[in-house]
């Protein structure tokens, strides 16, 4: 699935959070509308329209600059189209969500001859992660906001992510986020932050730790253990068994910073006779 598709499911599923932030309006009046809008010879499969009210607002996300006819003719093709099928007032906004210096990610404009016709073009490297790291439905796309430190940022988006208690949403998210991501990181990295079963079990350990319950504690951390670095033998595994509820937290913590078992020896020798 592209990036651009899993970005139009998002806006299908959660219209509402999108207007708020494209149009910066509350309603409660909002639908859908269905994609026989986006006809030959004018076609993205990335087009979105949802109805707020009395307006339209007609989203297209982009991966790449280039496309066939140009996306400034694009826009307006289909401005033309939706104000005579839903005499609607319209607003257009083009989503780019790889970081580019083409020109194309800064035009907000068609223009030729006495026609000129205006849109948005939102960057998403130019964007502010706290709108996105507080709302679920556009928390995948907050992996791709201005940052300083990219890393940083995604360690949050999965703790927010971690966070989210519906086990169905959280699988979800945690799916759109990982494709998303890979945009801007390699792989291995997100896989060691945004794995699905690490953020799940993160859930149920909280659980434990509030709980106090050693047992289920020591669990958990092993079978983290377990996906991070592959089977843990016995003996290592009695070395966890032996360790204080506190020294369990701090194994928790430092496992995520864990690339093979001997990272995994050599903390265990400085904490285990301690």
């Amino acid at each position: 699935m592209s990036f651009d598709n899993i970005c139009k499911i998002l806006a299908e599923k959660y219209p509402a959070d999108f207007v708020r932030w494209l149009i910066g309006e509350e309603s409660t009046d909002i639908n859908v509308l269905k994609t026989e809008l986006s006809l030959e010879p004018i076609r993205a499969d990335s087009v979105i329209f949802i109805q707020a009210g009395n307006r339209i607002l007609h989203i297209e996300f982009q991966t790449l600059t280039k496309s066939n006819p140009v996306i400034p003719f694009r826009m307006l093709d289909y401005y033309v189209r939706l104000k005579r099928l839903c005499r609607s007032s319209v607003t257009q906004s083009v989503i780019f969500l790889q970081e580019t210096d083409d020109e194309i990610a800064f035009t907000e404009e068609y223009r030729e001859e006495s026609t000129v016709h205006r849109y948005r073009a939102v960057r998403m490297w130019e964007q502010d992660s706290s709108l996105f790291l507080g709302n679920s439905a556009l928390l995948p796309l907050a992996s791709l906001c201005r940052t300083d430190s990219p890393r940083e940022l995604l360690s949050q988006v999965a703790q927010e992510i971690a966070t989210i208690a519906d086990r169905e949403i959280r699988q979800n998210t945690a799916a759109y986020t990982e494709i998303l991501a890979g945009l801007r990181f390699e792989k291995g990295l997100i896989r060691q932050l945004l794995s699905e079963d690490i953020m799940q079990e993160s859930v149920i350990y909280q659980d434990i730790l509030q709980k106090g319950n050693k047992q289920g504690e020591e669990r958990v951390i092993i079978r983290l253990l377990n996906r991070r670095l592959g089977e843990i033998d016995l003996v290592l595994l009695e070395r966890i068994k032996t360790l204080s509820i506190d020294r369990l937290d701090l194994l928790a913590e430092a496992l995520l910073d864990f690339s093979n078992v001997s990272d995994l020896v050599t903390w265990l020798d400085r904490n285990v006779s301690s």
